[in-house]
Order: C-alpha cells, then sequence, then structure tokens
C-alpha cells in the first residue's frame, strides 16, 4: 500500500495477492483491476447470487467492486491471518487460490518495473497489464505486457523458488517469450 499520503503504491505482489483472494473467494472470472486514486474498481463475471431468478440460473453476470485503499489493507491483513491455509501452491487453474497465485506473479512483475497506474485485465488466464513508468525510470511512459497462460503458470511454478532463496520476488519471464513492452 502506500507509504504515506501520495506516494506511488509499494508492494504490488501482496495487493494483488490479496486483491486475487478476494476475487477467488467471490468466485470471479475474466478479471478487469483498475487502480483509482483512493484504491481499485474490479470487474469479473460470476455466476448469480444464490436464489436468483430462474430464467437467470446459470449464466454469468457483471459484477463490480470498488475497493478502497483501507479496505485493500484489510484484505492484506486477512491474507496474512490465512498464510499457509492452502493445501498446495503449485498452478492448478481451476483450484480455489487461482488468482491469489496468478495475481501475485503479476504483481511481482509490476514492482520489478517500479510502475504505477496499473491497470489490468485477464482472460481465460492471460492477463494484460498497463503501467506507467514515470520519467527517469526506465522506459519512462505507458507500457503494456502480455503474459500468456503458460507464462503466468510457469511464472507460478518458479515463484517458490525465488521466495527460498531470498531473492527479490520478480516474475521470471521465459527468455523467448518475454512480454512486448510498448510505448506511447
Amino acid at each position: 500500500m502506500r507509504i504515506y499520503e501520495g506516494s506511488p503504491r509499494q508492494d504490488w505482489e501482496e495487493v494483488l495477492r490479496s486483491i486475487g483472494a478476494y476475487a477467488d473467494r467471490e468466485q470471479l472470472k475474466e478479471l478487469l483491476l483498475l487502480e483509482l486514486d483512493g484504491g481499485f474498481v474490479l470487474q469479473g463475471l460470476a455466476l448469480p447470487p444464490q436464489g436468483a431468478a430462474a430464467e437467470g440460473f446459470g449464466t454469468l453476470a457483471k459484477r463490480t467492486h470498488e475497493l478502497t485503499d483501507e479496505q485493500v489493507a484489510e484484505l492484506m491483513e486477512l491474507a496474512v491471518e490465512h498464510r499457509g491455509d492452502a493445501t498446495d501452491d503449485q498452478p492448478h487453474p481451476d483450484i480455489e487460490h487461482y488468482y491469489e497465485l496468478s495475481m501475485r506473479v503479476v504483481g511481482a512483475y509490476i514492482d520489478s518495473q517500479k510502475a504505477h497506474d496499473v491497470f489490468l485485465f485477464e482472460q481465460d488466464g492471460s492477463y494484460v497489464v498497463r503501467l506507467f513508468a514515470s520519467a527517469g525510470t526506465r522506459g519512462a511512459g505507458h507500457q503494456l505486457a502480455e503474459f500468456t497462460r503458460d507464462e503466468i503458470m510457469a511464472m507460478i511454478q518458479s515463484a517458490p523458488e525465488h521466495r527460498q532463496s531470498g531473492s527479490p520476488a520478480q516474475a521470471p519471464v521465459p527468455e523467448a517469450k518475454a512480454p512486448a513492452a510498448e510505448e506511447s
């Protein structure tokens, strides 16, 4: 989160991991996340709540959640309390904590870019991320990165090695398929 008012967000890995865990609990799919000054807009598709009208049963409906910085801080605290509750830390796209794991590695990538003004969307396990890097950093301006489902899965699989070695968490993107960066 923010270190002090007006500063850029810090530790995207933990922020996005916590939001991903929230998306898992809400059973959202096909995510869209937009950073706002005071939080995020999270949108996804979900089954209608139990007891919904019969004609709408079984169809996906768009859900939009506005998460303030304070709510994200609460989600981060909740995530710390439940740390270690998952049955395993390996990628299985159909398990409950898939978004927790996939958004965590995307967050590590964002941390490595030292960027802000994050916008991302996910479809079928692939992510497109738009970041803004400040002047004076590598590639100032808007940058786009795309991660295929296979790249996300590989990043999740290699993440425990980075944590065990004590090295800074960085998204290990395969050399041959590095995300394309574009400036605007």
